[in-house]
């Protein structure tokens, strides 16, 4: 594949948040942009803010946990917009609870989403990046794994991630495919306002203490993640693989 053709990048959980930010980002940047979530539908607003733009975008539902739904996805993103070579593992959810009072349900449905659904994704997309002999898959970690209160899950899968992106990098570097994680901090989000409302504060009171804690002394925009989501996708990352790249606002420990 010639650099000048244009790559198609999948993005999963993409209707909203960090996902949403990252397929604008990605449009922007010349890619054709398959954007994915469990609700196709909900996908809309964020096709209808790539084409506005003039970019080129499809909407596919998908349950990034079910083996079949994947397979079919990658597949009409194949035939809709070509061989998809960028690949944005995003699609999360949150069942927080301390470990005492967590069902097995809570850990079953964040693992399956976020460390089973960046599995499927990147076995069903990484047949088309060895055949183009260009890839470039990252990965959505966290700053949770390195651990936090009420998330053993999360924390759990979002370390998780960060193995299985090093082990991509492993694999299948010499096919010129790069594997790298994003693990943000605070991030203004959907999920952010949940986790605020689990631990009982007003989602404004919640940011304004988070800024206190973070050296830039603000809260993360999904735009932050985006832009180095759009690094790590580039052409010119091609010697940048197995990274975790912690974008807080500051180090964390």
């Amino acid at each position: 594949m010639s650099t000048t053709e244009q790559r198609v990048a999948i993005v999963t959980g993409a209707a909203r948040g960090i996902g949403a930010a990252t397929a604008v980002r990605l449009a922007a940047e010349g890619r054709a942009v398959a954007v994915l979530d469990l609700d196709e539908a909900a996908c809309k607003d964020t096709v209808e803010k790539i084409t506005a733009a003039g970019g080129k975008a499809v909407a596919i539902g998908c349950d990034v946990s079910d083996a079949e739904q994947v397979e079919a996805a990658v597949t009409r993103v194949a035939s809709e917009l070509g061989a998809p070579t960028v690949l944005v593992n995003n699609a999360g959810v949150l069942r927080d609870n301390l470990l005492f009072k967590m069902s097995e349900s809570d850990w079953d449905t964040v693992m399956n989403v976020h460390l089973r659904g960046a599995f499927l994704m990147s076995r069903a997309c990484q047949k088309h990046m060895v055949d183009a002999k260009f890839g470039r898959i990252v990965n959505l970690s966290s700053s949770s794994a390195l651990g936090n209160r009420g998330q053993v899950n999360y924390s759990a899968a979002k370390a998780g991630l960060q193995g299985f992106t090093k082990t991509l990098a492993i694999e299948l570097g010499k096919f010129g495919v790069t594997a790298n994680a994003v693990a943000p901090g605070f991030i203004v989000t959907d999920m952010t306002a949940a986790t605020a409302e689990r631990v009982g504060m007003g989602f404004e009171d919640f940011q304004a203490a988070a800024a206190t804690q973070i050296p830039v002394q603000r809260v993360g925009r999904p735009e932050d993640i985006a832009n180095a989501i759009a690094f790590f996708t580039g052409e010119a990352a091609g010697f940048v693989s197995g990274q975790v790249l912690y974008v807080a606002g500051g180090p964390l420990n």
